[in-house]
């Protein structure tokens, strides 16, 4: 694989990773073709330019596979949602900052919506105070990024890690 290759010496690296000397490019093919790999240009500003002596669709491959591994190790955080209504009893609000707990302890972002039905959106002060309490239950593992705010029949806040 000589193409770009444009000068007519090449600094030769082995498939071990030794470095075999400047060599002109055909005994440089001529030593990959021996050997059943591709000379690969690895360093096309070099002076003279350094080629690699490799098994060249093993080497895209590896790199395909590093590539992907990282991309699964790079697991962002989500945002997990928790609903509650206007009238959600203390127990059930433990039971949630349970899961709130969890789902910070996993690096997640937590949106609480609290959903108004029928009448009950006359009861704001009752919404404040449950979703004040879930602050006051969560502050020593959560910060509140979002404050509550109103969207038609829902109130959302949104509670993100601490440090």
């Amino acid at each position: 694989m000589n193409k770009g290759i444009r000068a007519t010496e090449v600094r030769v690296i082995g498939s071990d990773g030794e470095q075999i000397g400047v060599l002109p490019i055909a005994e440089a093919l001529q030593i990959a073709s021996d050997s059943n790999m591709d000379l690969v240009e690895v360093s096309p500003d070099a002076n003279p330019p350094v080629c690699k002596i490799m098994d060249h669709g093993k080497f895209k491959y590896e790199l395909t596979k590093k590539k992907q591994d990282a991309r699964r190790k790079q697991r962002g955080s989500q945002i997990k949602e928790i609903k509650v209504r206007p009238k959600t009893d203390d127990h059930d609000l433990e039971t949630k900052v349970r899961h709130i707990e969890k789902f910070i302890s996993k690096n997640d972002k937590v949106k609480i919506t609290l959903v108004f039905r029928g009448r009950e959106f006359m009861l704001r002060e009752q919404a404040n105070a449950v979703l004040g309490k879930i602050v006051s239950l969560t502050e020593e593992f959560t910060v509140v990024e979002q404050p509550p705010k109103f969207e038609g029949r829902v109130m959302t806040m949104l509670l993100g890690p601490k440090g």
